[in-house]
């Protein structure tokens, strides 16, 4: 139960951060959406109401619902395998991380109804779309259990 724990702390941490991070830069910027930080990076205030890459964002509201659903299933699925493979730490720490983005931008889409971005990168002309650091963690997550499973073919 005590190696559980510990990775249910590790996504309750990173959901926190990521909410602590987005109060913030909300409270900040919330007179000035754009601040360049040098050629390739800016802080932008932007709320999303799809998924990644906006993704469904302008479905009329329904989406909000739907993609808390799928949050909170995946939440389910990845605490239980979590309970399932307590011992494997690479492939627990990827869930935790994964775990606390899910749940970072869940809150956000419960309590405001959006997902605040505010990391933006770009070269020249061209922008990536606009993230948090909950989405941070989740595609470093995915990095972490792609690395597991390679190791663990080996």
């Amino acid at each position: 139960m005590r190696k559980i724990a510990q990775w249910i702390g590790l996504a309750l941490g990173v959901a926190l951060v990521d909410q602590v991070s987005k109060h913030w830069i909300t409270t900040w910027m919330e007179a000035t959406p754009l601040h360049r930080v040098n050629d390739y990076f800016d802080l932008v205030l932007a709320h999303n109401e799809g998924a990644a890459f906006s993704f469904l964002a302008d479905a009329g509201g329904w989406q909000r619902y739907f993609f808390s659903g799928i949050a909170l299933a995946a939440l389910l699925f990845m605490g239980m395998l979590i309970h399932r493979h307590a011992d494997n730490r690479r492939f627990c720490f990827g869930l935790s991380l994964i775990m606390g983005g899910a749940l970072g931008n869940l809150l956000d889409r419960v309590r405001v109804g959006t997902v605040t971005d505010f990391i933006q990168w770009h070269v020249g002309n061209h922008y990536w779309p606009a993230f948090n650091l909950a989405d941070s963690a989740i595609t470093l997550g995915v990095a972490v259990l792609l690395w597991d499973s390679l190791k663990a073919r080996k």
